[in-house]
């Protein structure tokens, strides 16, 4: 298995554990998937890291006002759309 595809379900994991209302380990495990998609885009353009600093602001919203399906949502859909793209 790749880095990138690791990273893809490691994001689907936690995902799904926000939507399980299992906030708690899904923020810690979010943790490390924010580590994996630093390391993953250290090569990736300037565009592509302007991209995750703004996804992640909003990630990072969403974790403060608790909404756990707004958290799940960037990071099941528009953090595994950037990595995608960003390795293309």
């Amino acid at each position: 298995m790749s880095a990138l595809q690791g990273c893809v379900d490691e994001c689907r994991r936690c995902a799904v554990l926000f939507r399980l209302g299992r906030d708690v380990e899904a923020a810690l495990d979010m943790v490390e998937v924010f580590e994996g998609v630093q390391h993953l885009l250290v090569p990736a353009a300037a565009d592509a890291k302007q991209a995750w600093t703004h996804l992640l602001t909003q990630m990072l919203d969403c974790q403060e006002r608790q909404d756990w399906l707004g958290l799940a949502d960037f990071m099941e859909y528009e953090l595994i759309h950037l990595l995608e793209s960003s390795s293309a």
